[in-house]
């Protein structure tokens, strides 16, 4: 049964004047800021960040809980969501290297301490199909400003560069404070703590400027990074890619995919997968997100949601990504106009 997010609203409604003199108008308004927020990682900063995550901290980060906002962000530039829909813009997934297969290892059975998840997990089912997904879908670490260590997911997007992952805006800022996370590391195909094609380091991470400048409506969380290469090789030579997709079709079936860190999810040491018919948010006034009758627990933020879902080969385009939870649903944000902007940035990247 569907269970909608609840939020308290909170509306702003500013108004703008003027005053014209005799023979001179008023200056024009500054130009909005771009959306698009940019952190770069110097080599040695990817040096560190590699050298940082050990077995041990790898075991021990908390999975980043999906959010289950109870009001509704401030009320700011953009915050109401995405633009109106422009043309429709799909980027094809990219098949793995023949001599790619993702990890078979057995999850583990204990889970790290300090990452009970605040909401139980409702109907994932372990991924066993293998395909693009298993080798493209990985977890994400990285650490805050305090010295917290955390874990988040993401996918490998089709891109440029051929080094981006899609994942949530609050697995790469804070969007209370602004603050841009570091040492933050990609593992595709993770499983039972092992590396089956290395670790990723971030060279930059793109998120949306609406997100901080709200407050974090999830509306805009939503983020790319962009990954060095391992052995000299990028992550889609590496591991392939999933497809794309912006301003598409919404209410169509969709796969989600994410690390959740339940026990019935094998403490977030292995892949899990949900499947439904996406419908509207309808608990929050101004939302543009979409879900689906079943939630992955903390650890699955950043997961994506995928359309045109194979489940023989794998392969799909990503509609968007796990973003806030409620109840047995989870929901994720619409990849419109302003998140075709980042992730052309950042293949550009």
């Amino acid at each position: 049964m569907r269970r909608a997010i609840t939020f308290l609203s909170a509306i702003t409604v500013a108004a703008m004047g003027w005053t014209l003199g005799t023979a001179q108008a008023a200056p024009a308004p500054p130009p909005p800021p771009r959306s698009a927020q940019e952190t770069s990682f110097s080599a040695e900063q990817q040096r560190s960040a590699l050298r940082f995550w050990t077995a041990e901290r790898l075991r021990t980060a908390r999975d980043v809980t999906t959010p289950r906002q109870t009001g509704a962000s401030p009320a700011g530039p953009s915050a109401a969501g995405p633009s109106a829909a422009g043309p429709r813009v799909t980027v094809p997934p990219v098949s793995a290297p023949k001599s790619v297969s993702p990890s078979g290892t057995a999850p583990s059975g204990t889970a790290p301490p300090g990452t009970a998840p605040s909401v139980a997990a409702s109907s994932p089912t372990p991924w066993t199909g293998g395909g693009l997904i298993g080798t493209t879908a990985g977890k994400v670490f990285f650490q805050n400003a305090s010295g917290g260590t955390f874990a988040c997911s993401a996918t490998v997007a089709n891109a440029d560069n051929k080094s981006v992952v899609l994942t949530a805006g609050h697995c790469v800022v804070d969007a209370g404070t602004g603050e841009v996370y570091r040492n933050w590391v990609f593992i595709p195909g993770y499983a039972n703590g092992n590396r089956p094609f290395g670790t990723f380091t971030a060279r930059s991470l793109f998120h949306l400027g609406q997100y901080v400048s709200t407050g974090g409506n999830a509306n805009w969380d939503l983020a790319f990074a962009v990954m060095g290469q391992v052995n000299g090789r990028s992550l889609v030579d590496t591991v392939g890619a999933q497809g794309i997709a912006f301003n598409s079709p919404t209410g169509r079936h969709v796969h989600s995919f994410g690390y959740g860190g339940s026990a019935a999810e094998g403490n977030g040491e292995r892949l899990n997968h949900c499947e439904g018919d996406e419908y509207p948010d309808a608990g929050r006034p101004g939302s543009t997100m979409w879900g689906i009758d079943c939630v992955q627990t903390g650890g699955s933020s950043g997961g994506g949601f995928l359309a045109d879902f194979d489940t023989s080969s794998g392969g799909g385009y990503l509609v968007g990504n796990i973003s806030v939870s409620a109840g047995n649903n989870e929901y994720h944000p619409t990849l419109g106009n302003e998140a075709l902007d980042l992730y052309r940035q950042a293949g550009a990247a």
